[in-house]
């Protein structure tokens, strides 16, 4: 994630009894990384779990786990309550989330958050049918209403030995959804999003392929700084990953790609087409392997499909297209931008050492049909993709 997102940022971690809590010494740990302040408070049931000196390790400071202990003047949980910027819970239990949801303040997790007006990021971990029974619901339903950032848990193995959701999100994902709020980021709730990445395979024969030199990195920091804002988001990429929080649709050649696009984007509110498509396929693909011999081999393509063309226009869809240019950037970027008639474009100059494709760090400029044109500098791409959804979140605002 944005390696500043949390610098100096004061975050009360709550950590409640279940067999997730050991998770939970991971996301400190990553906060603390990231140079964030962080104070730990447990329920007592928690303590059960995880010991208080392992938090105190982590974060440095006093663990908060008793009602009746004061720490400084006043009370524990008034003083942690005002000093917070956020306030997280993970993991949650489906007692503790009645707990909140119903205003109770027995234990000084539930007291810290019923006196403050920090942001509230809730993480749900429990059994299944706990997850999903009606009382559960109601409650996180309830949170939602008054402003709580509820971070889906994962389907994994539980603690049962069953395999269903339940499972508490991976600690990178908690700390992208913190970052998000603190920074007043969490502004695609709701929404449905689509994002290619990769580069195309085209088939010569069935060991070869026609393709190109890209990562599928910066598709994928977009697809992960959208959920981390909160939206539902579907991967369309060439090269899979583990990202939890993702839908993922493995696709391999541009053809392929369309059909998920066109699929996966007939209900959706953005589609962001990073992918690296060929431009070029064989005109035929060889049944079997080609043989090696000294001869030179003749090699024609014909032009593959545009996924944006063919995808086209459609009301309450803003469409996001890629760039990749060797010279005059903007000019090419706005010309594709008209030509495409997309909302908004990210174009980035290939050939420069350090960042682009393959690498972990790219540069951009992005233009859009509004007349937005901002230039992004050399930034991990997990930044870039923070700038990329700050641009598609005014563009989107301006056209409302």
């Amino acid at each position: 994630m944005n390696s500043g997102a949390l610098k100096g940022r004061r975050v009360v971690f709550g950590v409640s009894g279940g067999i997730a809590a050991y998770k939970a010494l991971e996301c400190v740990r990553l906060l603390t990384e990231g140079e964030a302040e962080v104070r730990v408070v447990m329920t007592p049931e928690a303590t059960r779990f995880v010991a208080p000196l392992s938090f105190e390790s982590l974060s440095y400071h006093p663990v908060a786990a008793d009602w009746l202990d004061a720490r400084g003047s006043g009370e524990t949980h008034i003083q942690l309550s005002e000093w917070a910027e956020v306030v997280v819970v993970a993991p949650a239990t489906a007692n503790t989330i009645a707990r909140l949801a119903l205003g109770l303040a027995d234990e000084v997790l539930s007291g810290t958050v019923l006196a403050s007006e920090a942001p509230l990021v809730v993480c749900p971990a429990m059994n299944d049918r706990m997850f999903s029974h009606p009382q559960t619901e109601a409650h996180l339903a309830s949170l939602r209403q008054r402003g709580a950032v509820v971070v889906e848990p994962a389907i994994g193995r539980l603690a049962s030995g069953k395999t269903g959701i339940g499972r508490l999100a991976s600690p990178e994902r908690i700390v992208a959804a913190i970052g998000a709020v603190l920074n007043g980021r969490r502004n695609l709730e709701g929404l449905r999003v689509v994002v290619t990445a990769g580069g195309t395979r085209e088939p010569l024969d069935p060991v070869r392929y026609v393709g190109n030199f890209s990562s599928g990195k910066m598709g994928r920091a977009l697809a992960e700084v959208a959920a981390a804002r909160g939206a539902r988001v579907s991967l369309i990429t060439t090269i899979p990953g583990a990202s939890e929080e993702i839908d993922e649709v493995r696709v391999t050649t541009a053809q392929e790609m369309l059909e998920a696009v066109q699929r996966e984007s007939a209900q959706a509110d953005v589609l962001v087409m990073a992918a690296a498509v060929a431009d070029y396929r064989p005109a035929e693909v060889a049944s079997s392997k080609i043989r090696r011999t000294s001869k030179p081999l003749d090699l024609r393509l014909q032009p593959n499909v545009d996924i944006l063309a063919a995808v086209g226009r459609r009301k309450g869809l803003f469409r996001v297209g890629f760039a990749a240019e060797t010279s005059d950037v903007e000019p090419q970027a706005r010309e594709k931008l008209k030509a495409k008639e997309l909302d908004l474009i990210v174009a980035n100059q290939v050939g420069v050492n350090g960042q682009g494709l393959g690498s972990d760090f790219n540069a951009v400029t992005i233009v859009s049909a509004n007349g937005l044109v901002r230039e992004v500098p050399r930034l991990t791409k997990w930044e870039v993709a923070e700038r990329v959804w700050d641009a598609i979140h005014e563009a989107r605002s301006a056209g409302r």
